[in-house]
């Protein structure tokens, strides 16, 4: 009499079904053969999902647990990743009315273009922000005005430019606020016209610490972003 072939060749295959002088002559919809005694069952467990964020329908579409559930902001899984030691930093920190939201660095050469507007965005979404241009006035020493903004704001954004890779090779202004920034470990890279490839060959530290992009998501999109990581109505509650 005729056996089947499957418990010890395996019907892996279709031909490997037609073969077999059992199941050859039947439907020829294949099903994949389990063993009875390898110890497999058909149930399927999801993989582990960090509590940092909640997925959605797409790669664009999760939200970190600190957004709110009405929020129309959308993260990649990358941006939550590396928001979220800085957001849990925050956090700890406490609600500290006399701090800035955020410490804006950027190059000089970006002051009246692209830094502007992303200090204007943050304005318009409701972070306030430590920025050279409006802080800083005529005649005060600057890097005593800058060690004053570090101290007295509760994260630090980094806007990385053409400008702003230059400014780190000449040692400038630029780079003594970056490296400040690099030992509080509470700074996200915004980088723009350039990328992290290029960031790297100059500052690989800075590189390493993933960011926003406006490749990605547009100076306002990003703004938005950056006010529900630094908000604190969840701290005064």
């Amino acid at each position: 009499m005729a056996q089947c072939t499957a418990p010890i060749q395996g019907h892996r295959t279709a031909s490997g079904r037609a073969n077999c002088p059992v199941c050859g002559g039947r439907s020829r919809q294949y099903t994949p053969y389990i063993s009875s005694y390898s110890g497999l069952t058909s149930s399927w467990t999801p993989a582990y999902q960090s509590p940092a964020y909640h997925a959605g329908g797409s790669s664009r579409s999760n939200r970190p647990y600190w957004s709110t559930s009405s929020s129309s902001v959308i993260y990649t899984a990358g941006e939550i990743r590396a928001l979220s030691p800085i957001r849990r930093s925050i956090e700890k920190q406490g609600l500290k009315p006399d701090k800035y939201d955020v410490f804006l660095c950027h190059a000089w050469d970006d002051r009246r273009t692209v830094a502007k507007d992303l200090y204007e965005a943050l304005k318009n979404a409701g972070v306030s922000v430590w920025f050279s241009e409006r802080e800083v006035l005529l005649g005060s020493n600057l890097m005593r005005e800058i060690d004053r903004g570090l101290a007295k704001s509760r994260a630090g954004l980094v806007l990385v430019t053409a400008s702003f890779i230059g400014r780190i090779k000449s040692e400038g202004v630029a780079d003594k606020e970056l490296s400040a920034l690099l030992a509080r470990d509470l700074l996200v890279p915004i980088v723009h016209g350039v990328t992290y490839e290029d960031l790297r060959e100059e500052s690989p530290l800075l590189a390493s610490r993933n960011g926003l992009s406006t490749a990605e998501d547009t100076v306002e999109d990003i703004a938005a972003k950056i006010s529900e990581l630094v908000s604190t109505d969840e701290l005064s509650d």
